[in-house]
C-alpha cells in the first residue's frame, strides 16, 4: 500500500516515486508475467507471430521548443518505445486531449508535424480519439500514442537480460533535451542554442540488430535521464554496473547550462538516445555499424556489467573517485517530455 496520500509532480519523473508508484499501485493490481519486466513495451506472441505494443502519453510544456515538438515527440516516443523491444516500428495510434479555445493553427502545426514524423519514421497512424475538455482542465493539448510492431525470431531484448560482461554503449551525448525544454520555458538564452536530440531510433537498432541478434538490452534514458535507467535495468537484471564519467559525451554548453543551474546531466531527459548491452566480442563490430548510422555518429562504450548482485551503479570519476548512482530523486525537470 501506498505511503503517500496523493499524487506530486516528482510521481511523474521517472525517478524513485515513479518508480515507486509502479509497483506498489499499478504492478501490484495489473500484475501478470508481460507487465512484471516493466520494459519499454510488452511482447506478445499471437500464433507463433511475436507483436511489439507500447503506448504513451505527451504532455511537454512548451509544446514547442528548439529541436522538436509535442507532435514529433508523440511519434518519436512511441516509435523508439517500441525499438527498445527490438521491433520494427509499424502503426500507431494518436489519441488527442484538447482544452477548450486552442488555436486551430497551433492544433494543425501539431498534426502536420506527426505526418512529417510518421513519414521519417516509416509508421502509420491508423487509428485515434479525439476528447475536448473545458477551459483550464487540461493545458492546451496532452497526447497519447500506442504503438505495434513486430519482433523478430531470435531477438530477445529485455531490461532484465544484462549478462556478467556485458558492454554498456550510448549513441551520443546527453543531457540536450531536457535543457532545451527548460529554456525555451523558462526564457533563458545560452551563447550558443541547446537543440532537443528528439529523434527516431528505429533504424539505428534495426542497423545493431543486422551485425547480431544476441543484443539484451536496449533502452532510452527518457524521464529521469541516463542514471535513473541504468539503476532500473541494474535492479531488473540483479547486476551491478560500472560507468565511466570520462566516456558519457556532455556538450560544453549542456555543461555550462547544468553549472549555471545546478543540474546533474545523468538525470536529465533524452529523447534521441539509446544504451544497449552487448556482448564483448561484439563491441567493435556493433559500434562501427551505429556510427554509420545518422542518429548513432557519436556512439561510445561508457561502462560494463561488473557482477550478479543486488543492482548497483557505480560512476568512476573524472577526479579518480567511485560514487554509486540511484534513481532520480525529487522533481528535477516537470512536464518533460
Amino acid at each position: 500500500m501506498m505511503k503517500e496520500d496523493k499524487i506530486l509532480l516528482s510521481h511523474g519523473s521517472g525517478g524513485k516515486l515513479s518508480y515507486k508508484l509502479i509497483k506498489e499501485l499499478f504492478l501490484a493490481n495489473f500484475n501478470n508475467n508481460y507487465l512484471k519486466k516493466l520494459d519499454d513495451g510488452a511482447i506478445l506472441n499471437i500464433d507463433g507471430l511475436n507483436l511489439a505494443y507500447t503506448t504513451d502519453s505527451y504532455t511537454v510544456d512548451p509544446l514547442f521548443f528548439k529541436g522538436g515538438n509535442i507532435g514529433e515527440l508523440a511519434v518519436y516516443g512511441t516509435v523508439n518505445d517500441l525499438a527498445m523491444c527490438g521491433a520494427t516500428p509499424l502503426y500507431l495510434s494518436c489519441s488527442f486531449i484538447i482544452e477548450e479555445g486552442m488555436p486551430l493553427s497551433l492544433l494543425e502545426k501539431i498534426v502536420f508535424s506527426m505526418k512529417k514524423a510518421s513519414a521519417i519514421a516509416r509508421v502509420d497512424i491508423v487509428t485515434g480519439d479525439t476528447k475536448v475538455v473545458n477551459k483550464g482542465a487540461a493545458d492546451k493539448i496532452f497526447i497519447n500514442t500506442s504503438g505495434l510492431g513486430v519482433v523478430e525470431d531470435g531477438v530477445n531484448v529485455s531490461g532484465s537480460n544484462a549478462q556478467l560482461g556485458d558492454i554498456i554503449i550510448i549513441n551520443g551525448p546527453i543531457g540536450n533535451h531536457g535543457i532545451a525544454v527548460l529554456s525555451e520555458r523558462e526564457g533563458l538564452k545560452f551563447e550558443t542554442e541547446i537543440q532537443s536530440d528528439t529523434a527516431p531510433l528505429s533504424s539505428l537498432v534495426a542497423d545493431i540488430l543486422k551485425v547480431s541478434k544476441d543484443i539484451h538490452v536496449l533502452r532510452d534514458p527518457t524521464r529521469g535521464g541516463l542514471a535513473t535507467t541504468l539503476k532500473e535495468i541494474a535492479l531488473s537484471s540483479k547486476v551491478d554496473l560500472e560507468i565511466n564519467e570520462e566516456d558519457i559525451y556532455i556538450q560544453e554548453e549542456v555543461r555550462a547550462a547544468c553549472e549555471i543551474l545546478g543540474y546533474d546531466p545523468l538525470y536529465l531527459a533524452n529523447e534521441g538516445k539509446l544504451v544497449a548491452f552487448v556482448p564483448l566480442e561484439m563491441v567493435s563490430d556493433i559500434l562501427i555499424k551505429m556510427r554509420k548510422n545518422k542518429y548513432g555518429k557519436e556512439s561510445k562504450v561508457i561502462g560494463k556489467v561488473l557482477k550478479s548482485s543486488e543492482g548497483k551503479v557505480y560512476l568512476n570519476t573524472i577526479i579518480g573517485g567511485k560514487r554509486i548512482v540511484d534513481m532520480l530523486t525529487g522533481e528535477q525537470l516537470p512536464r518533460i517530455c
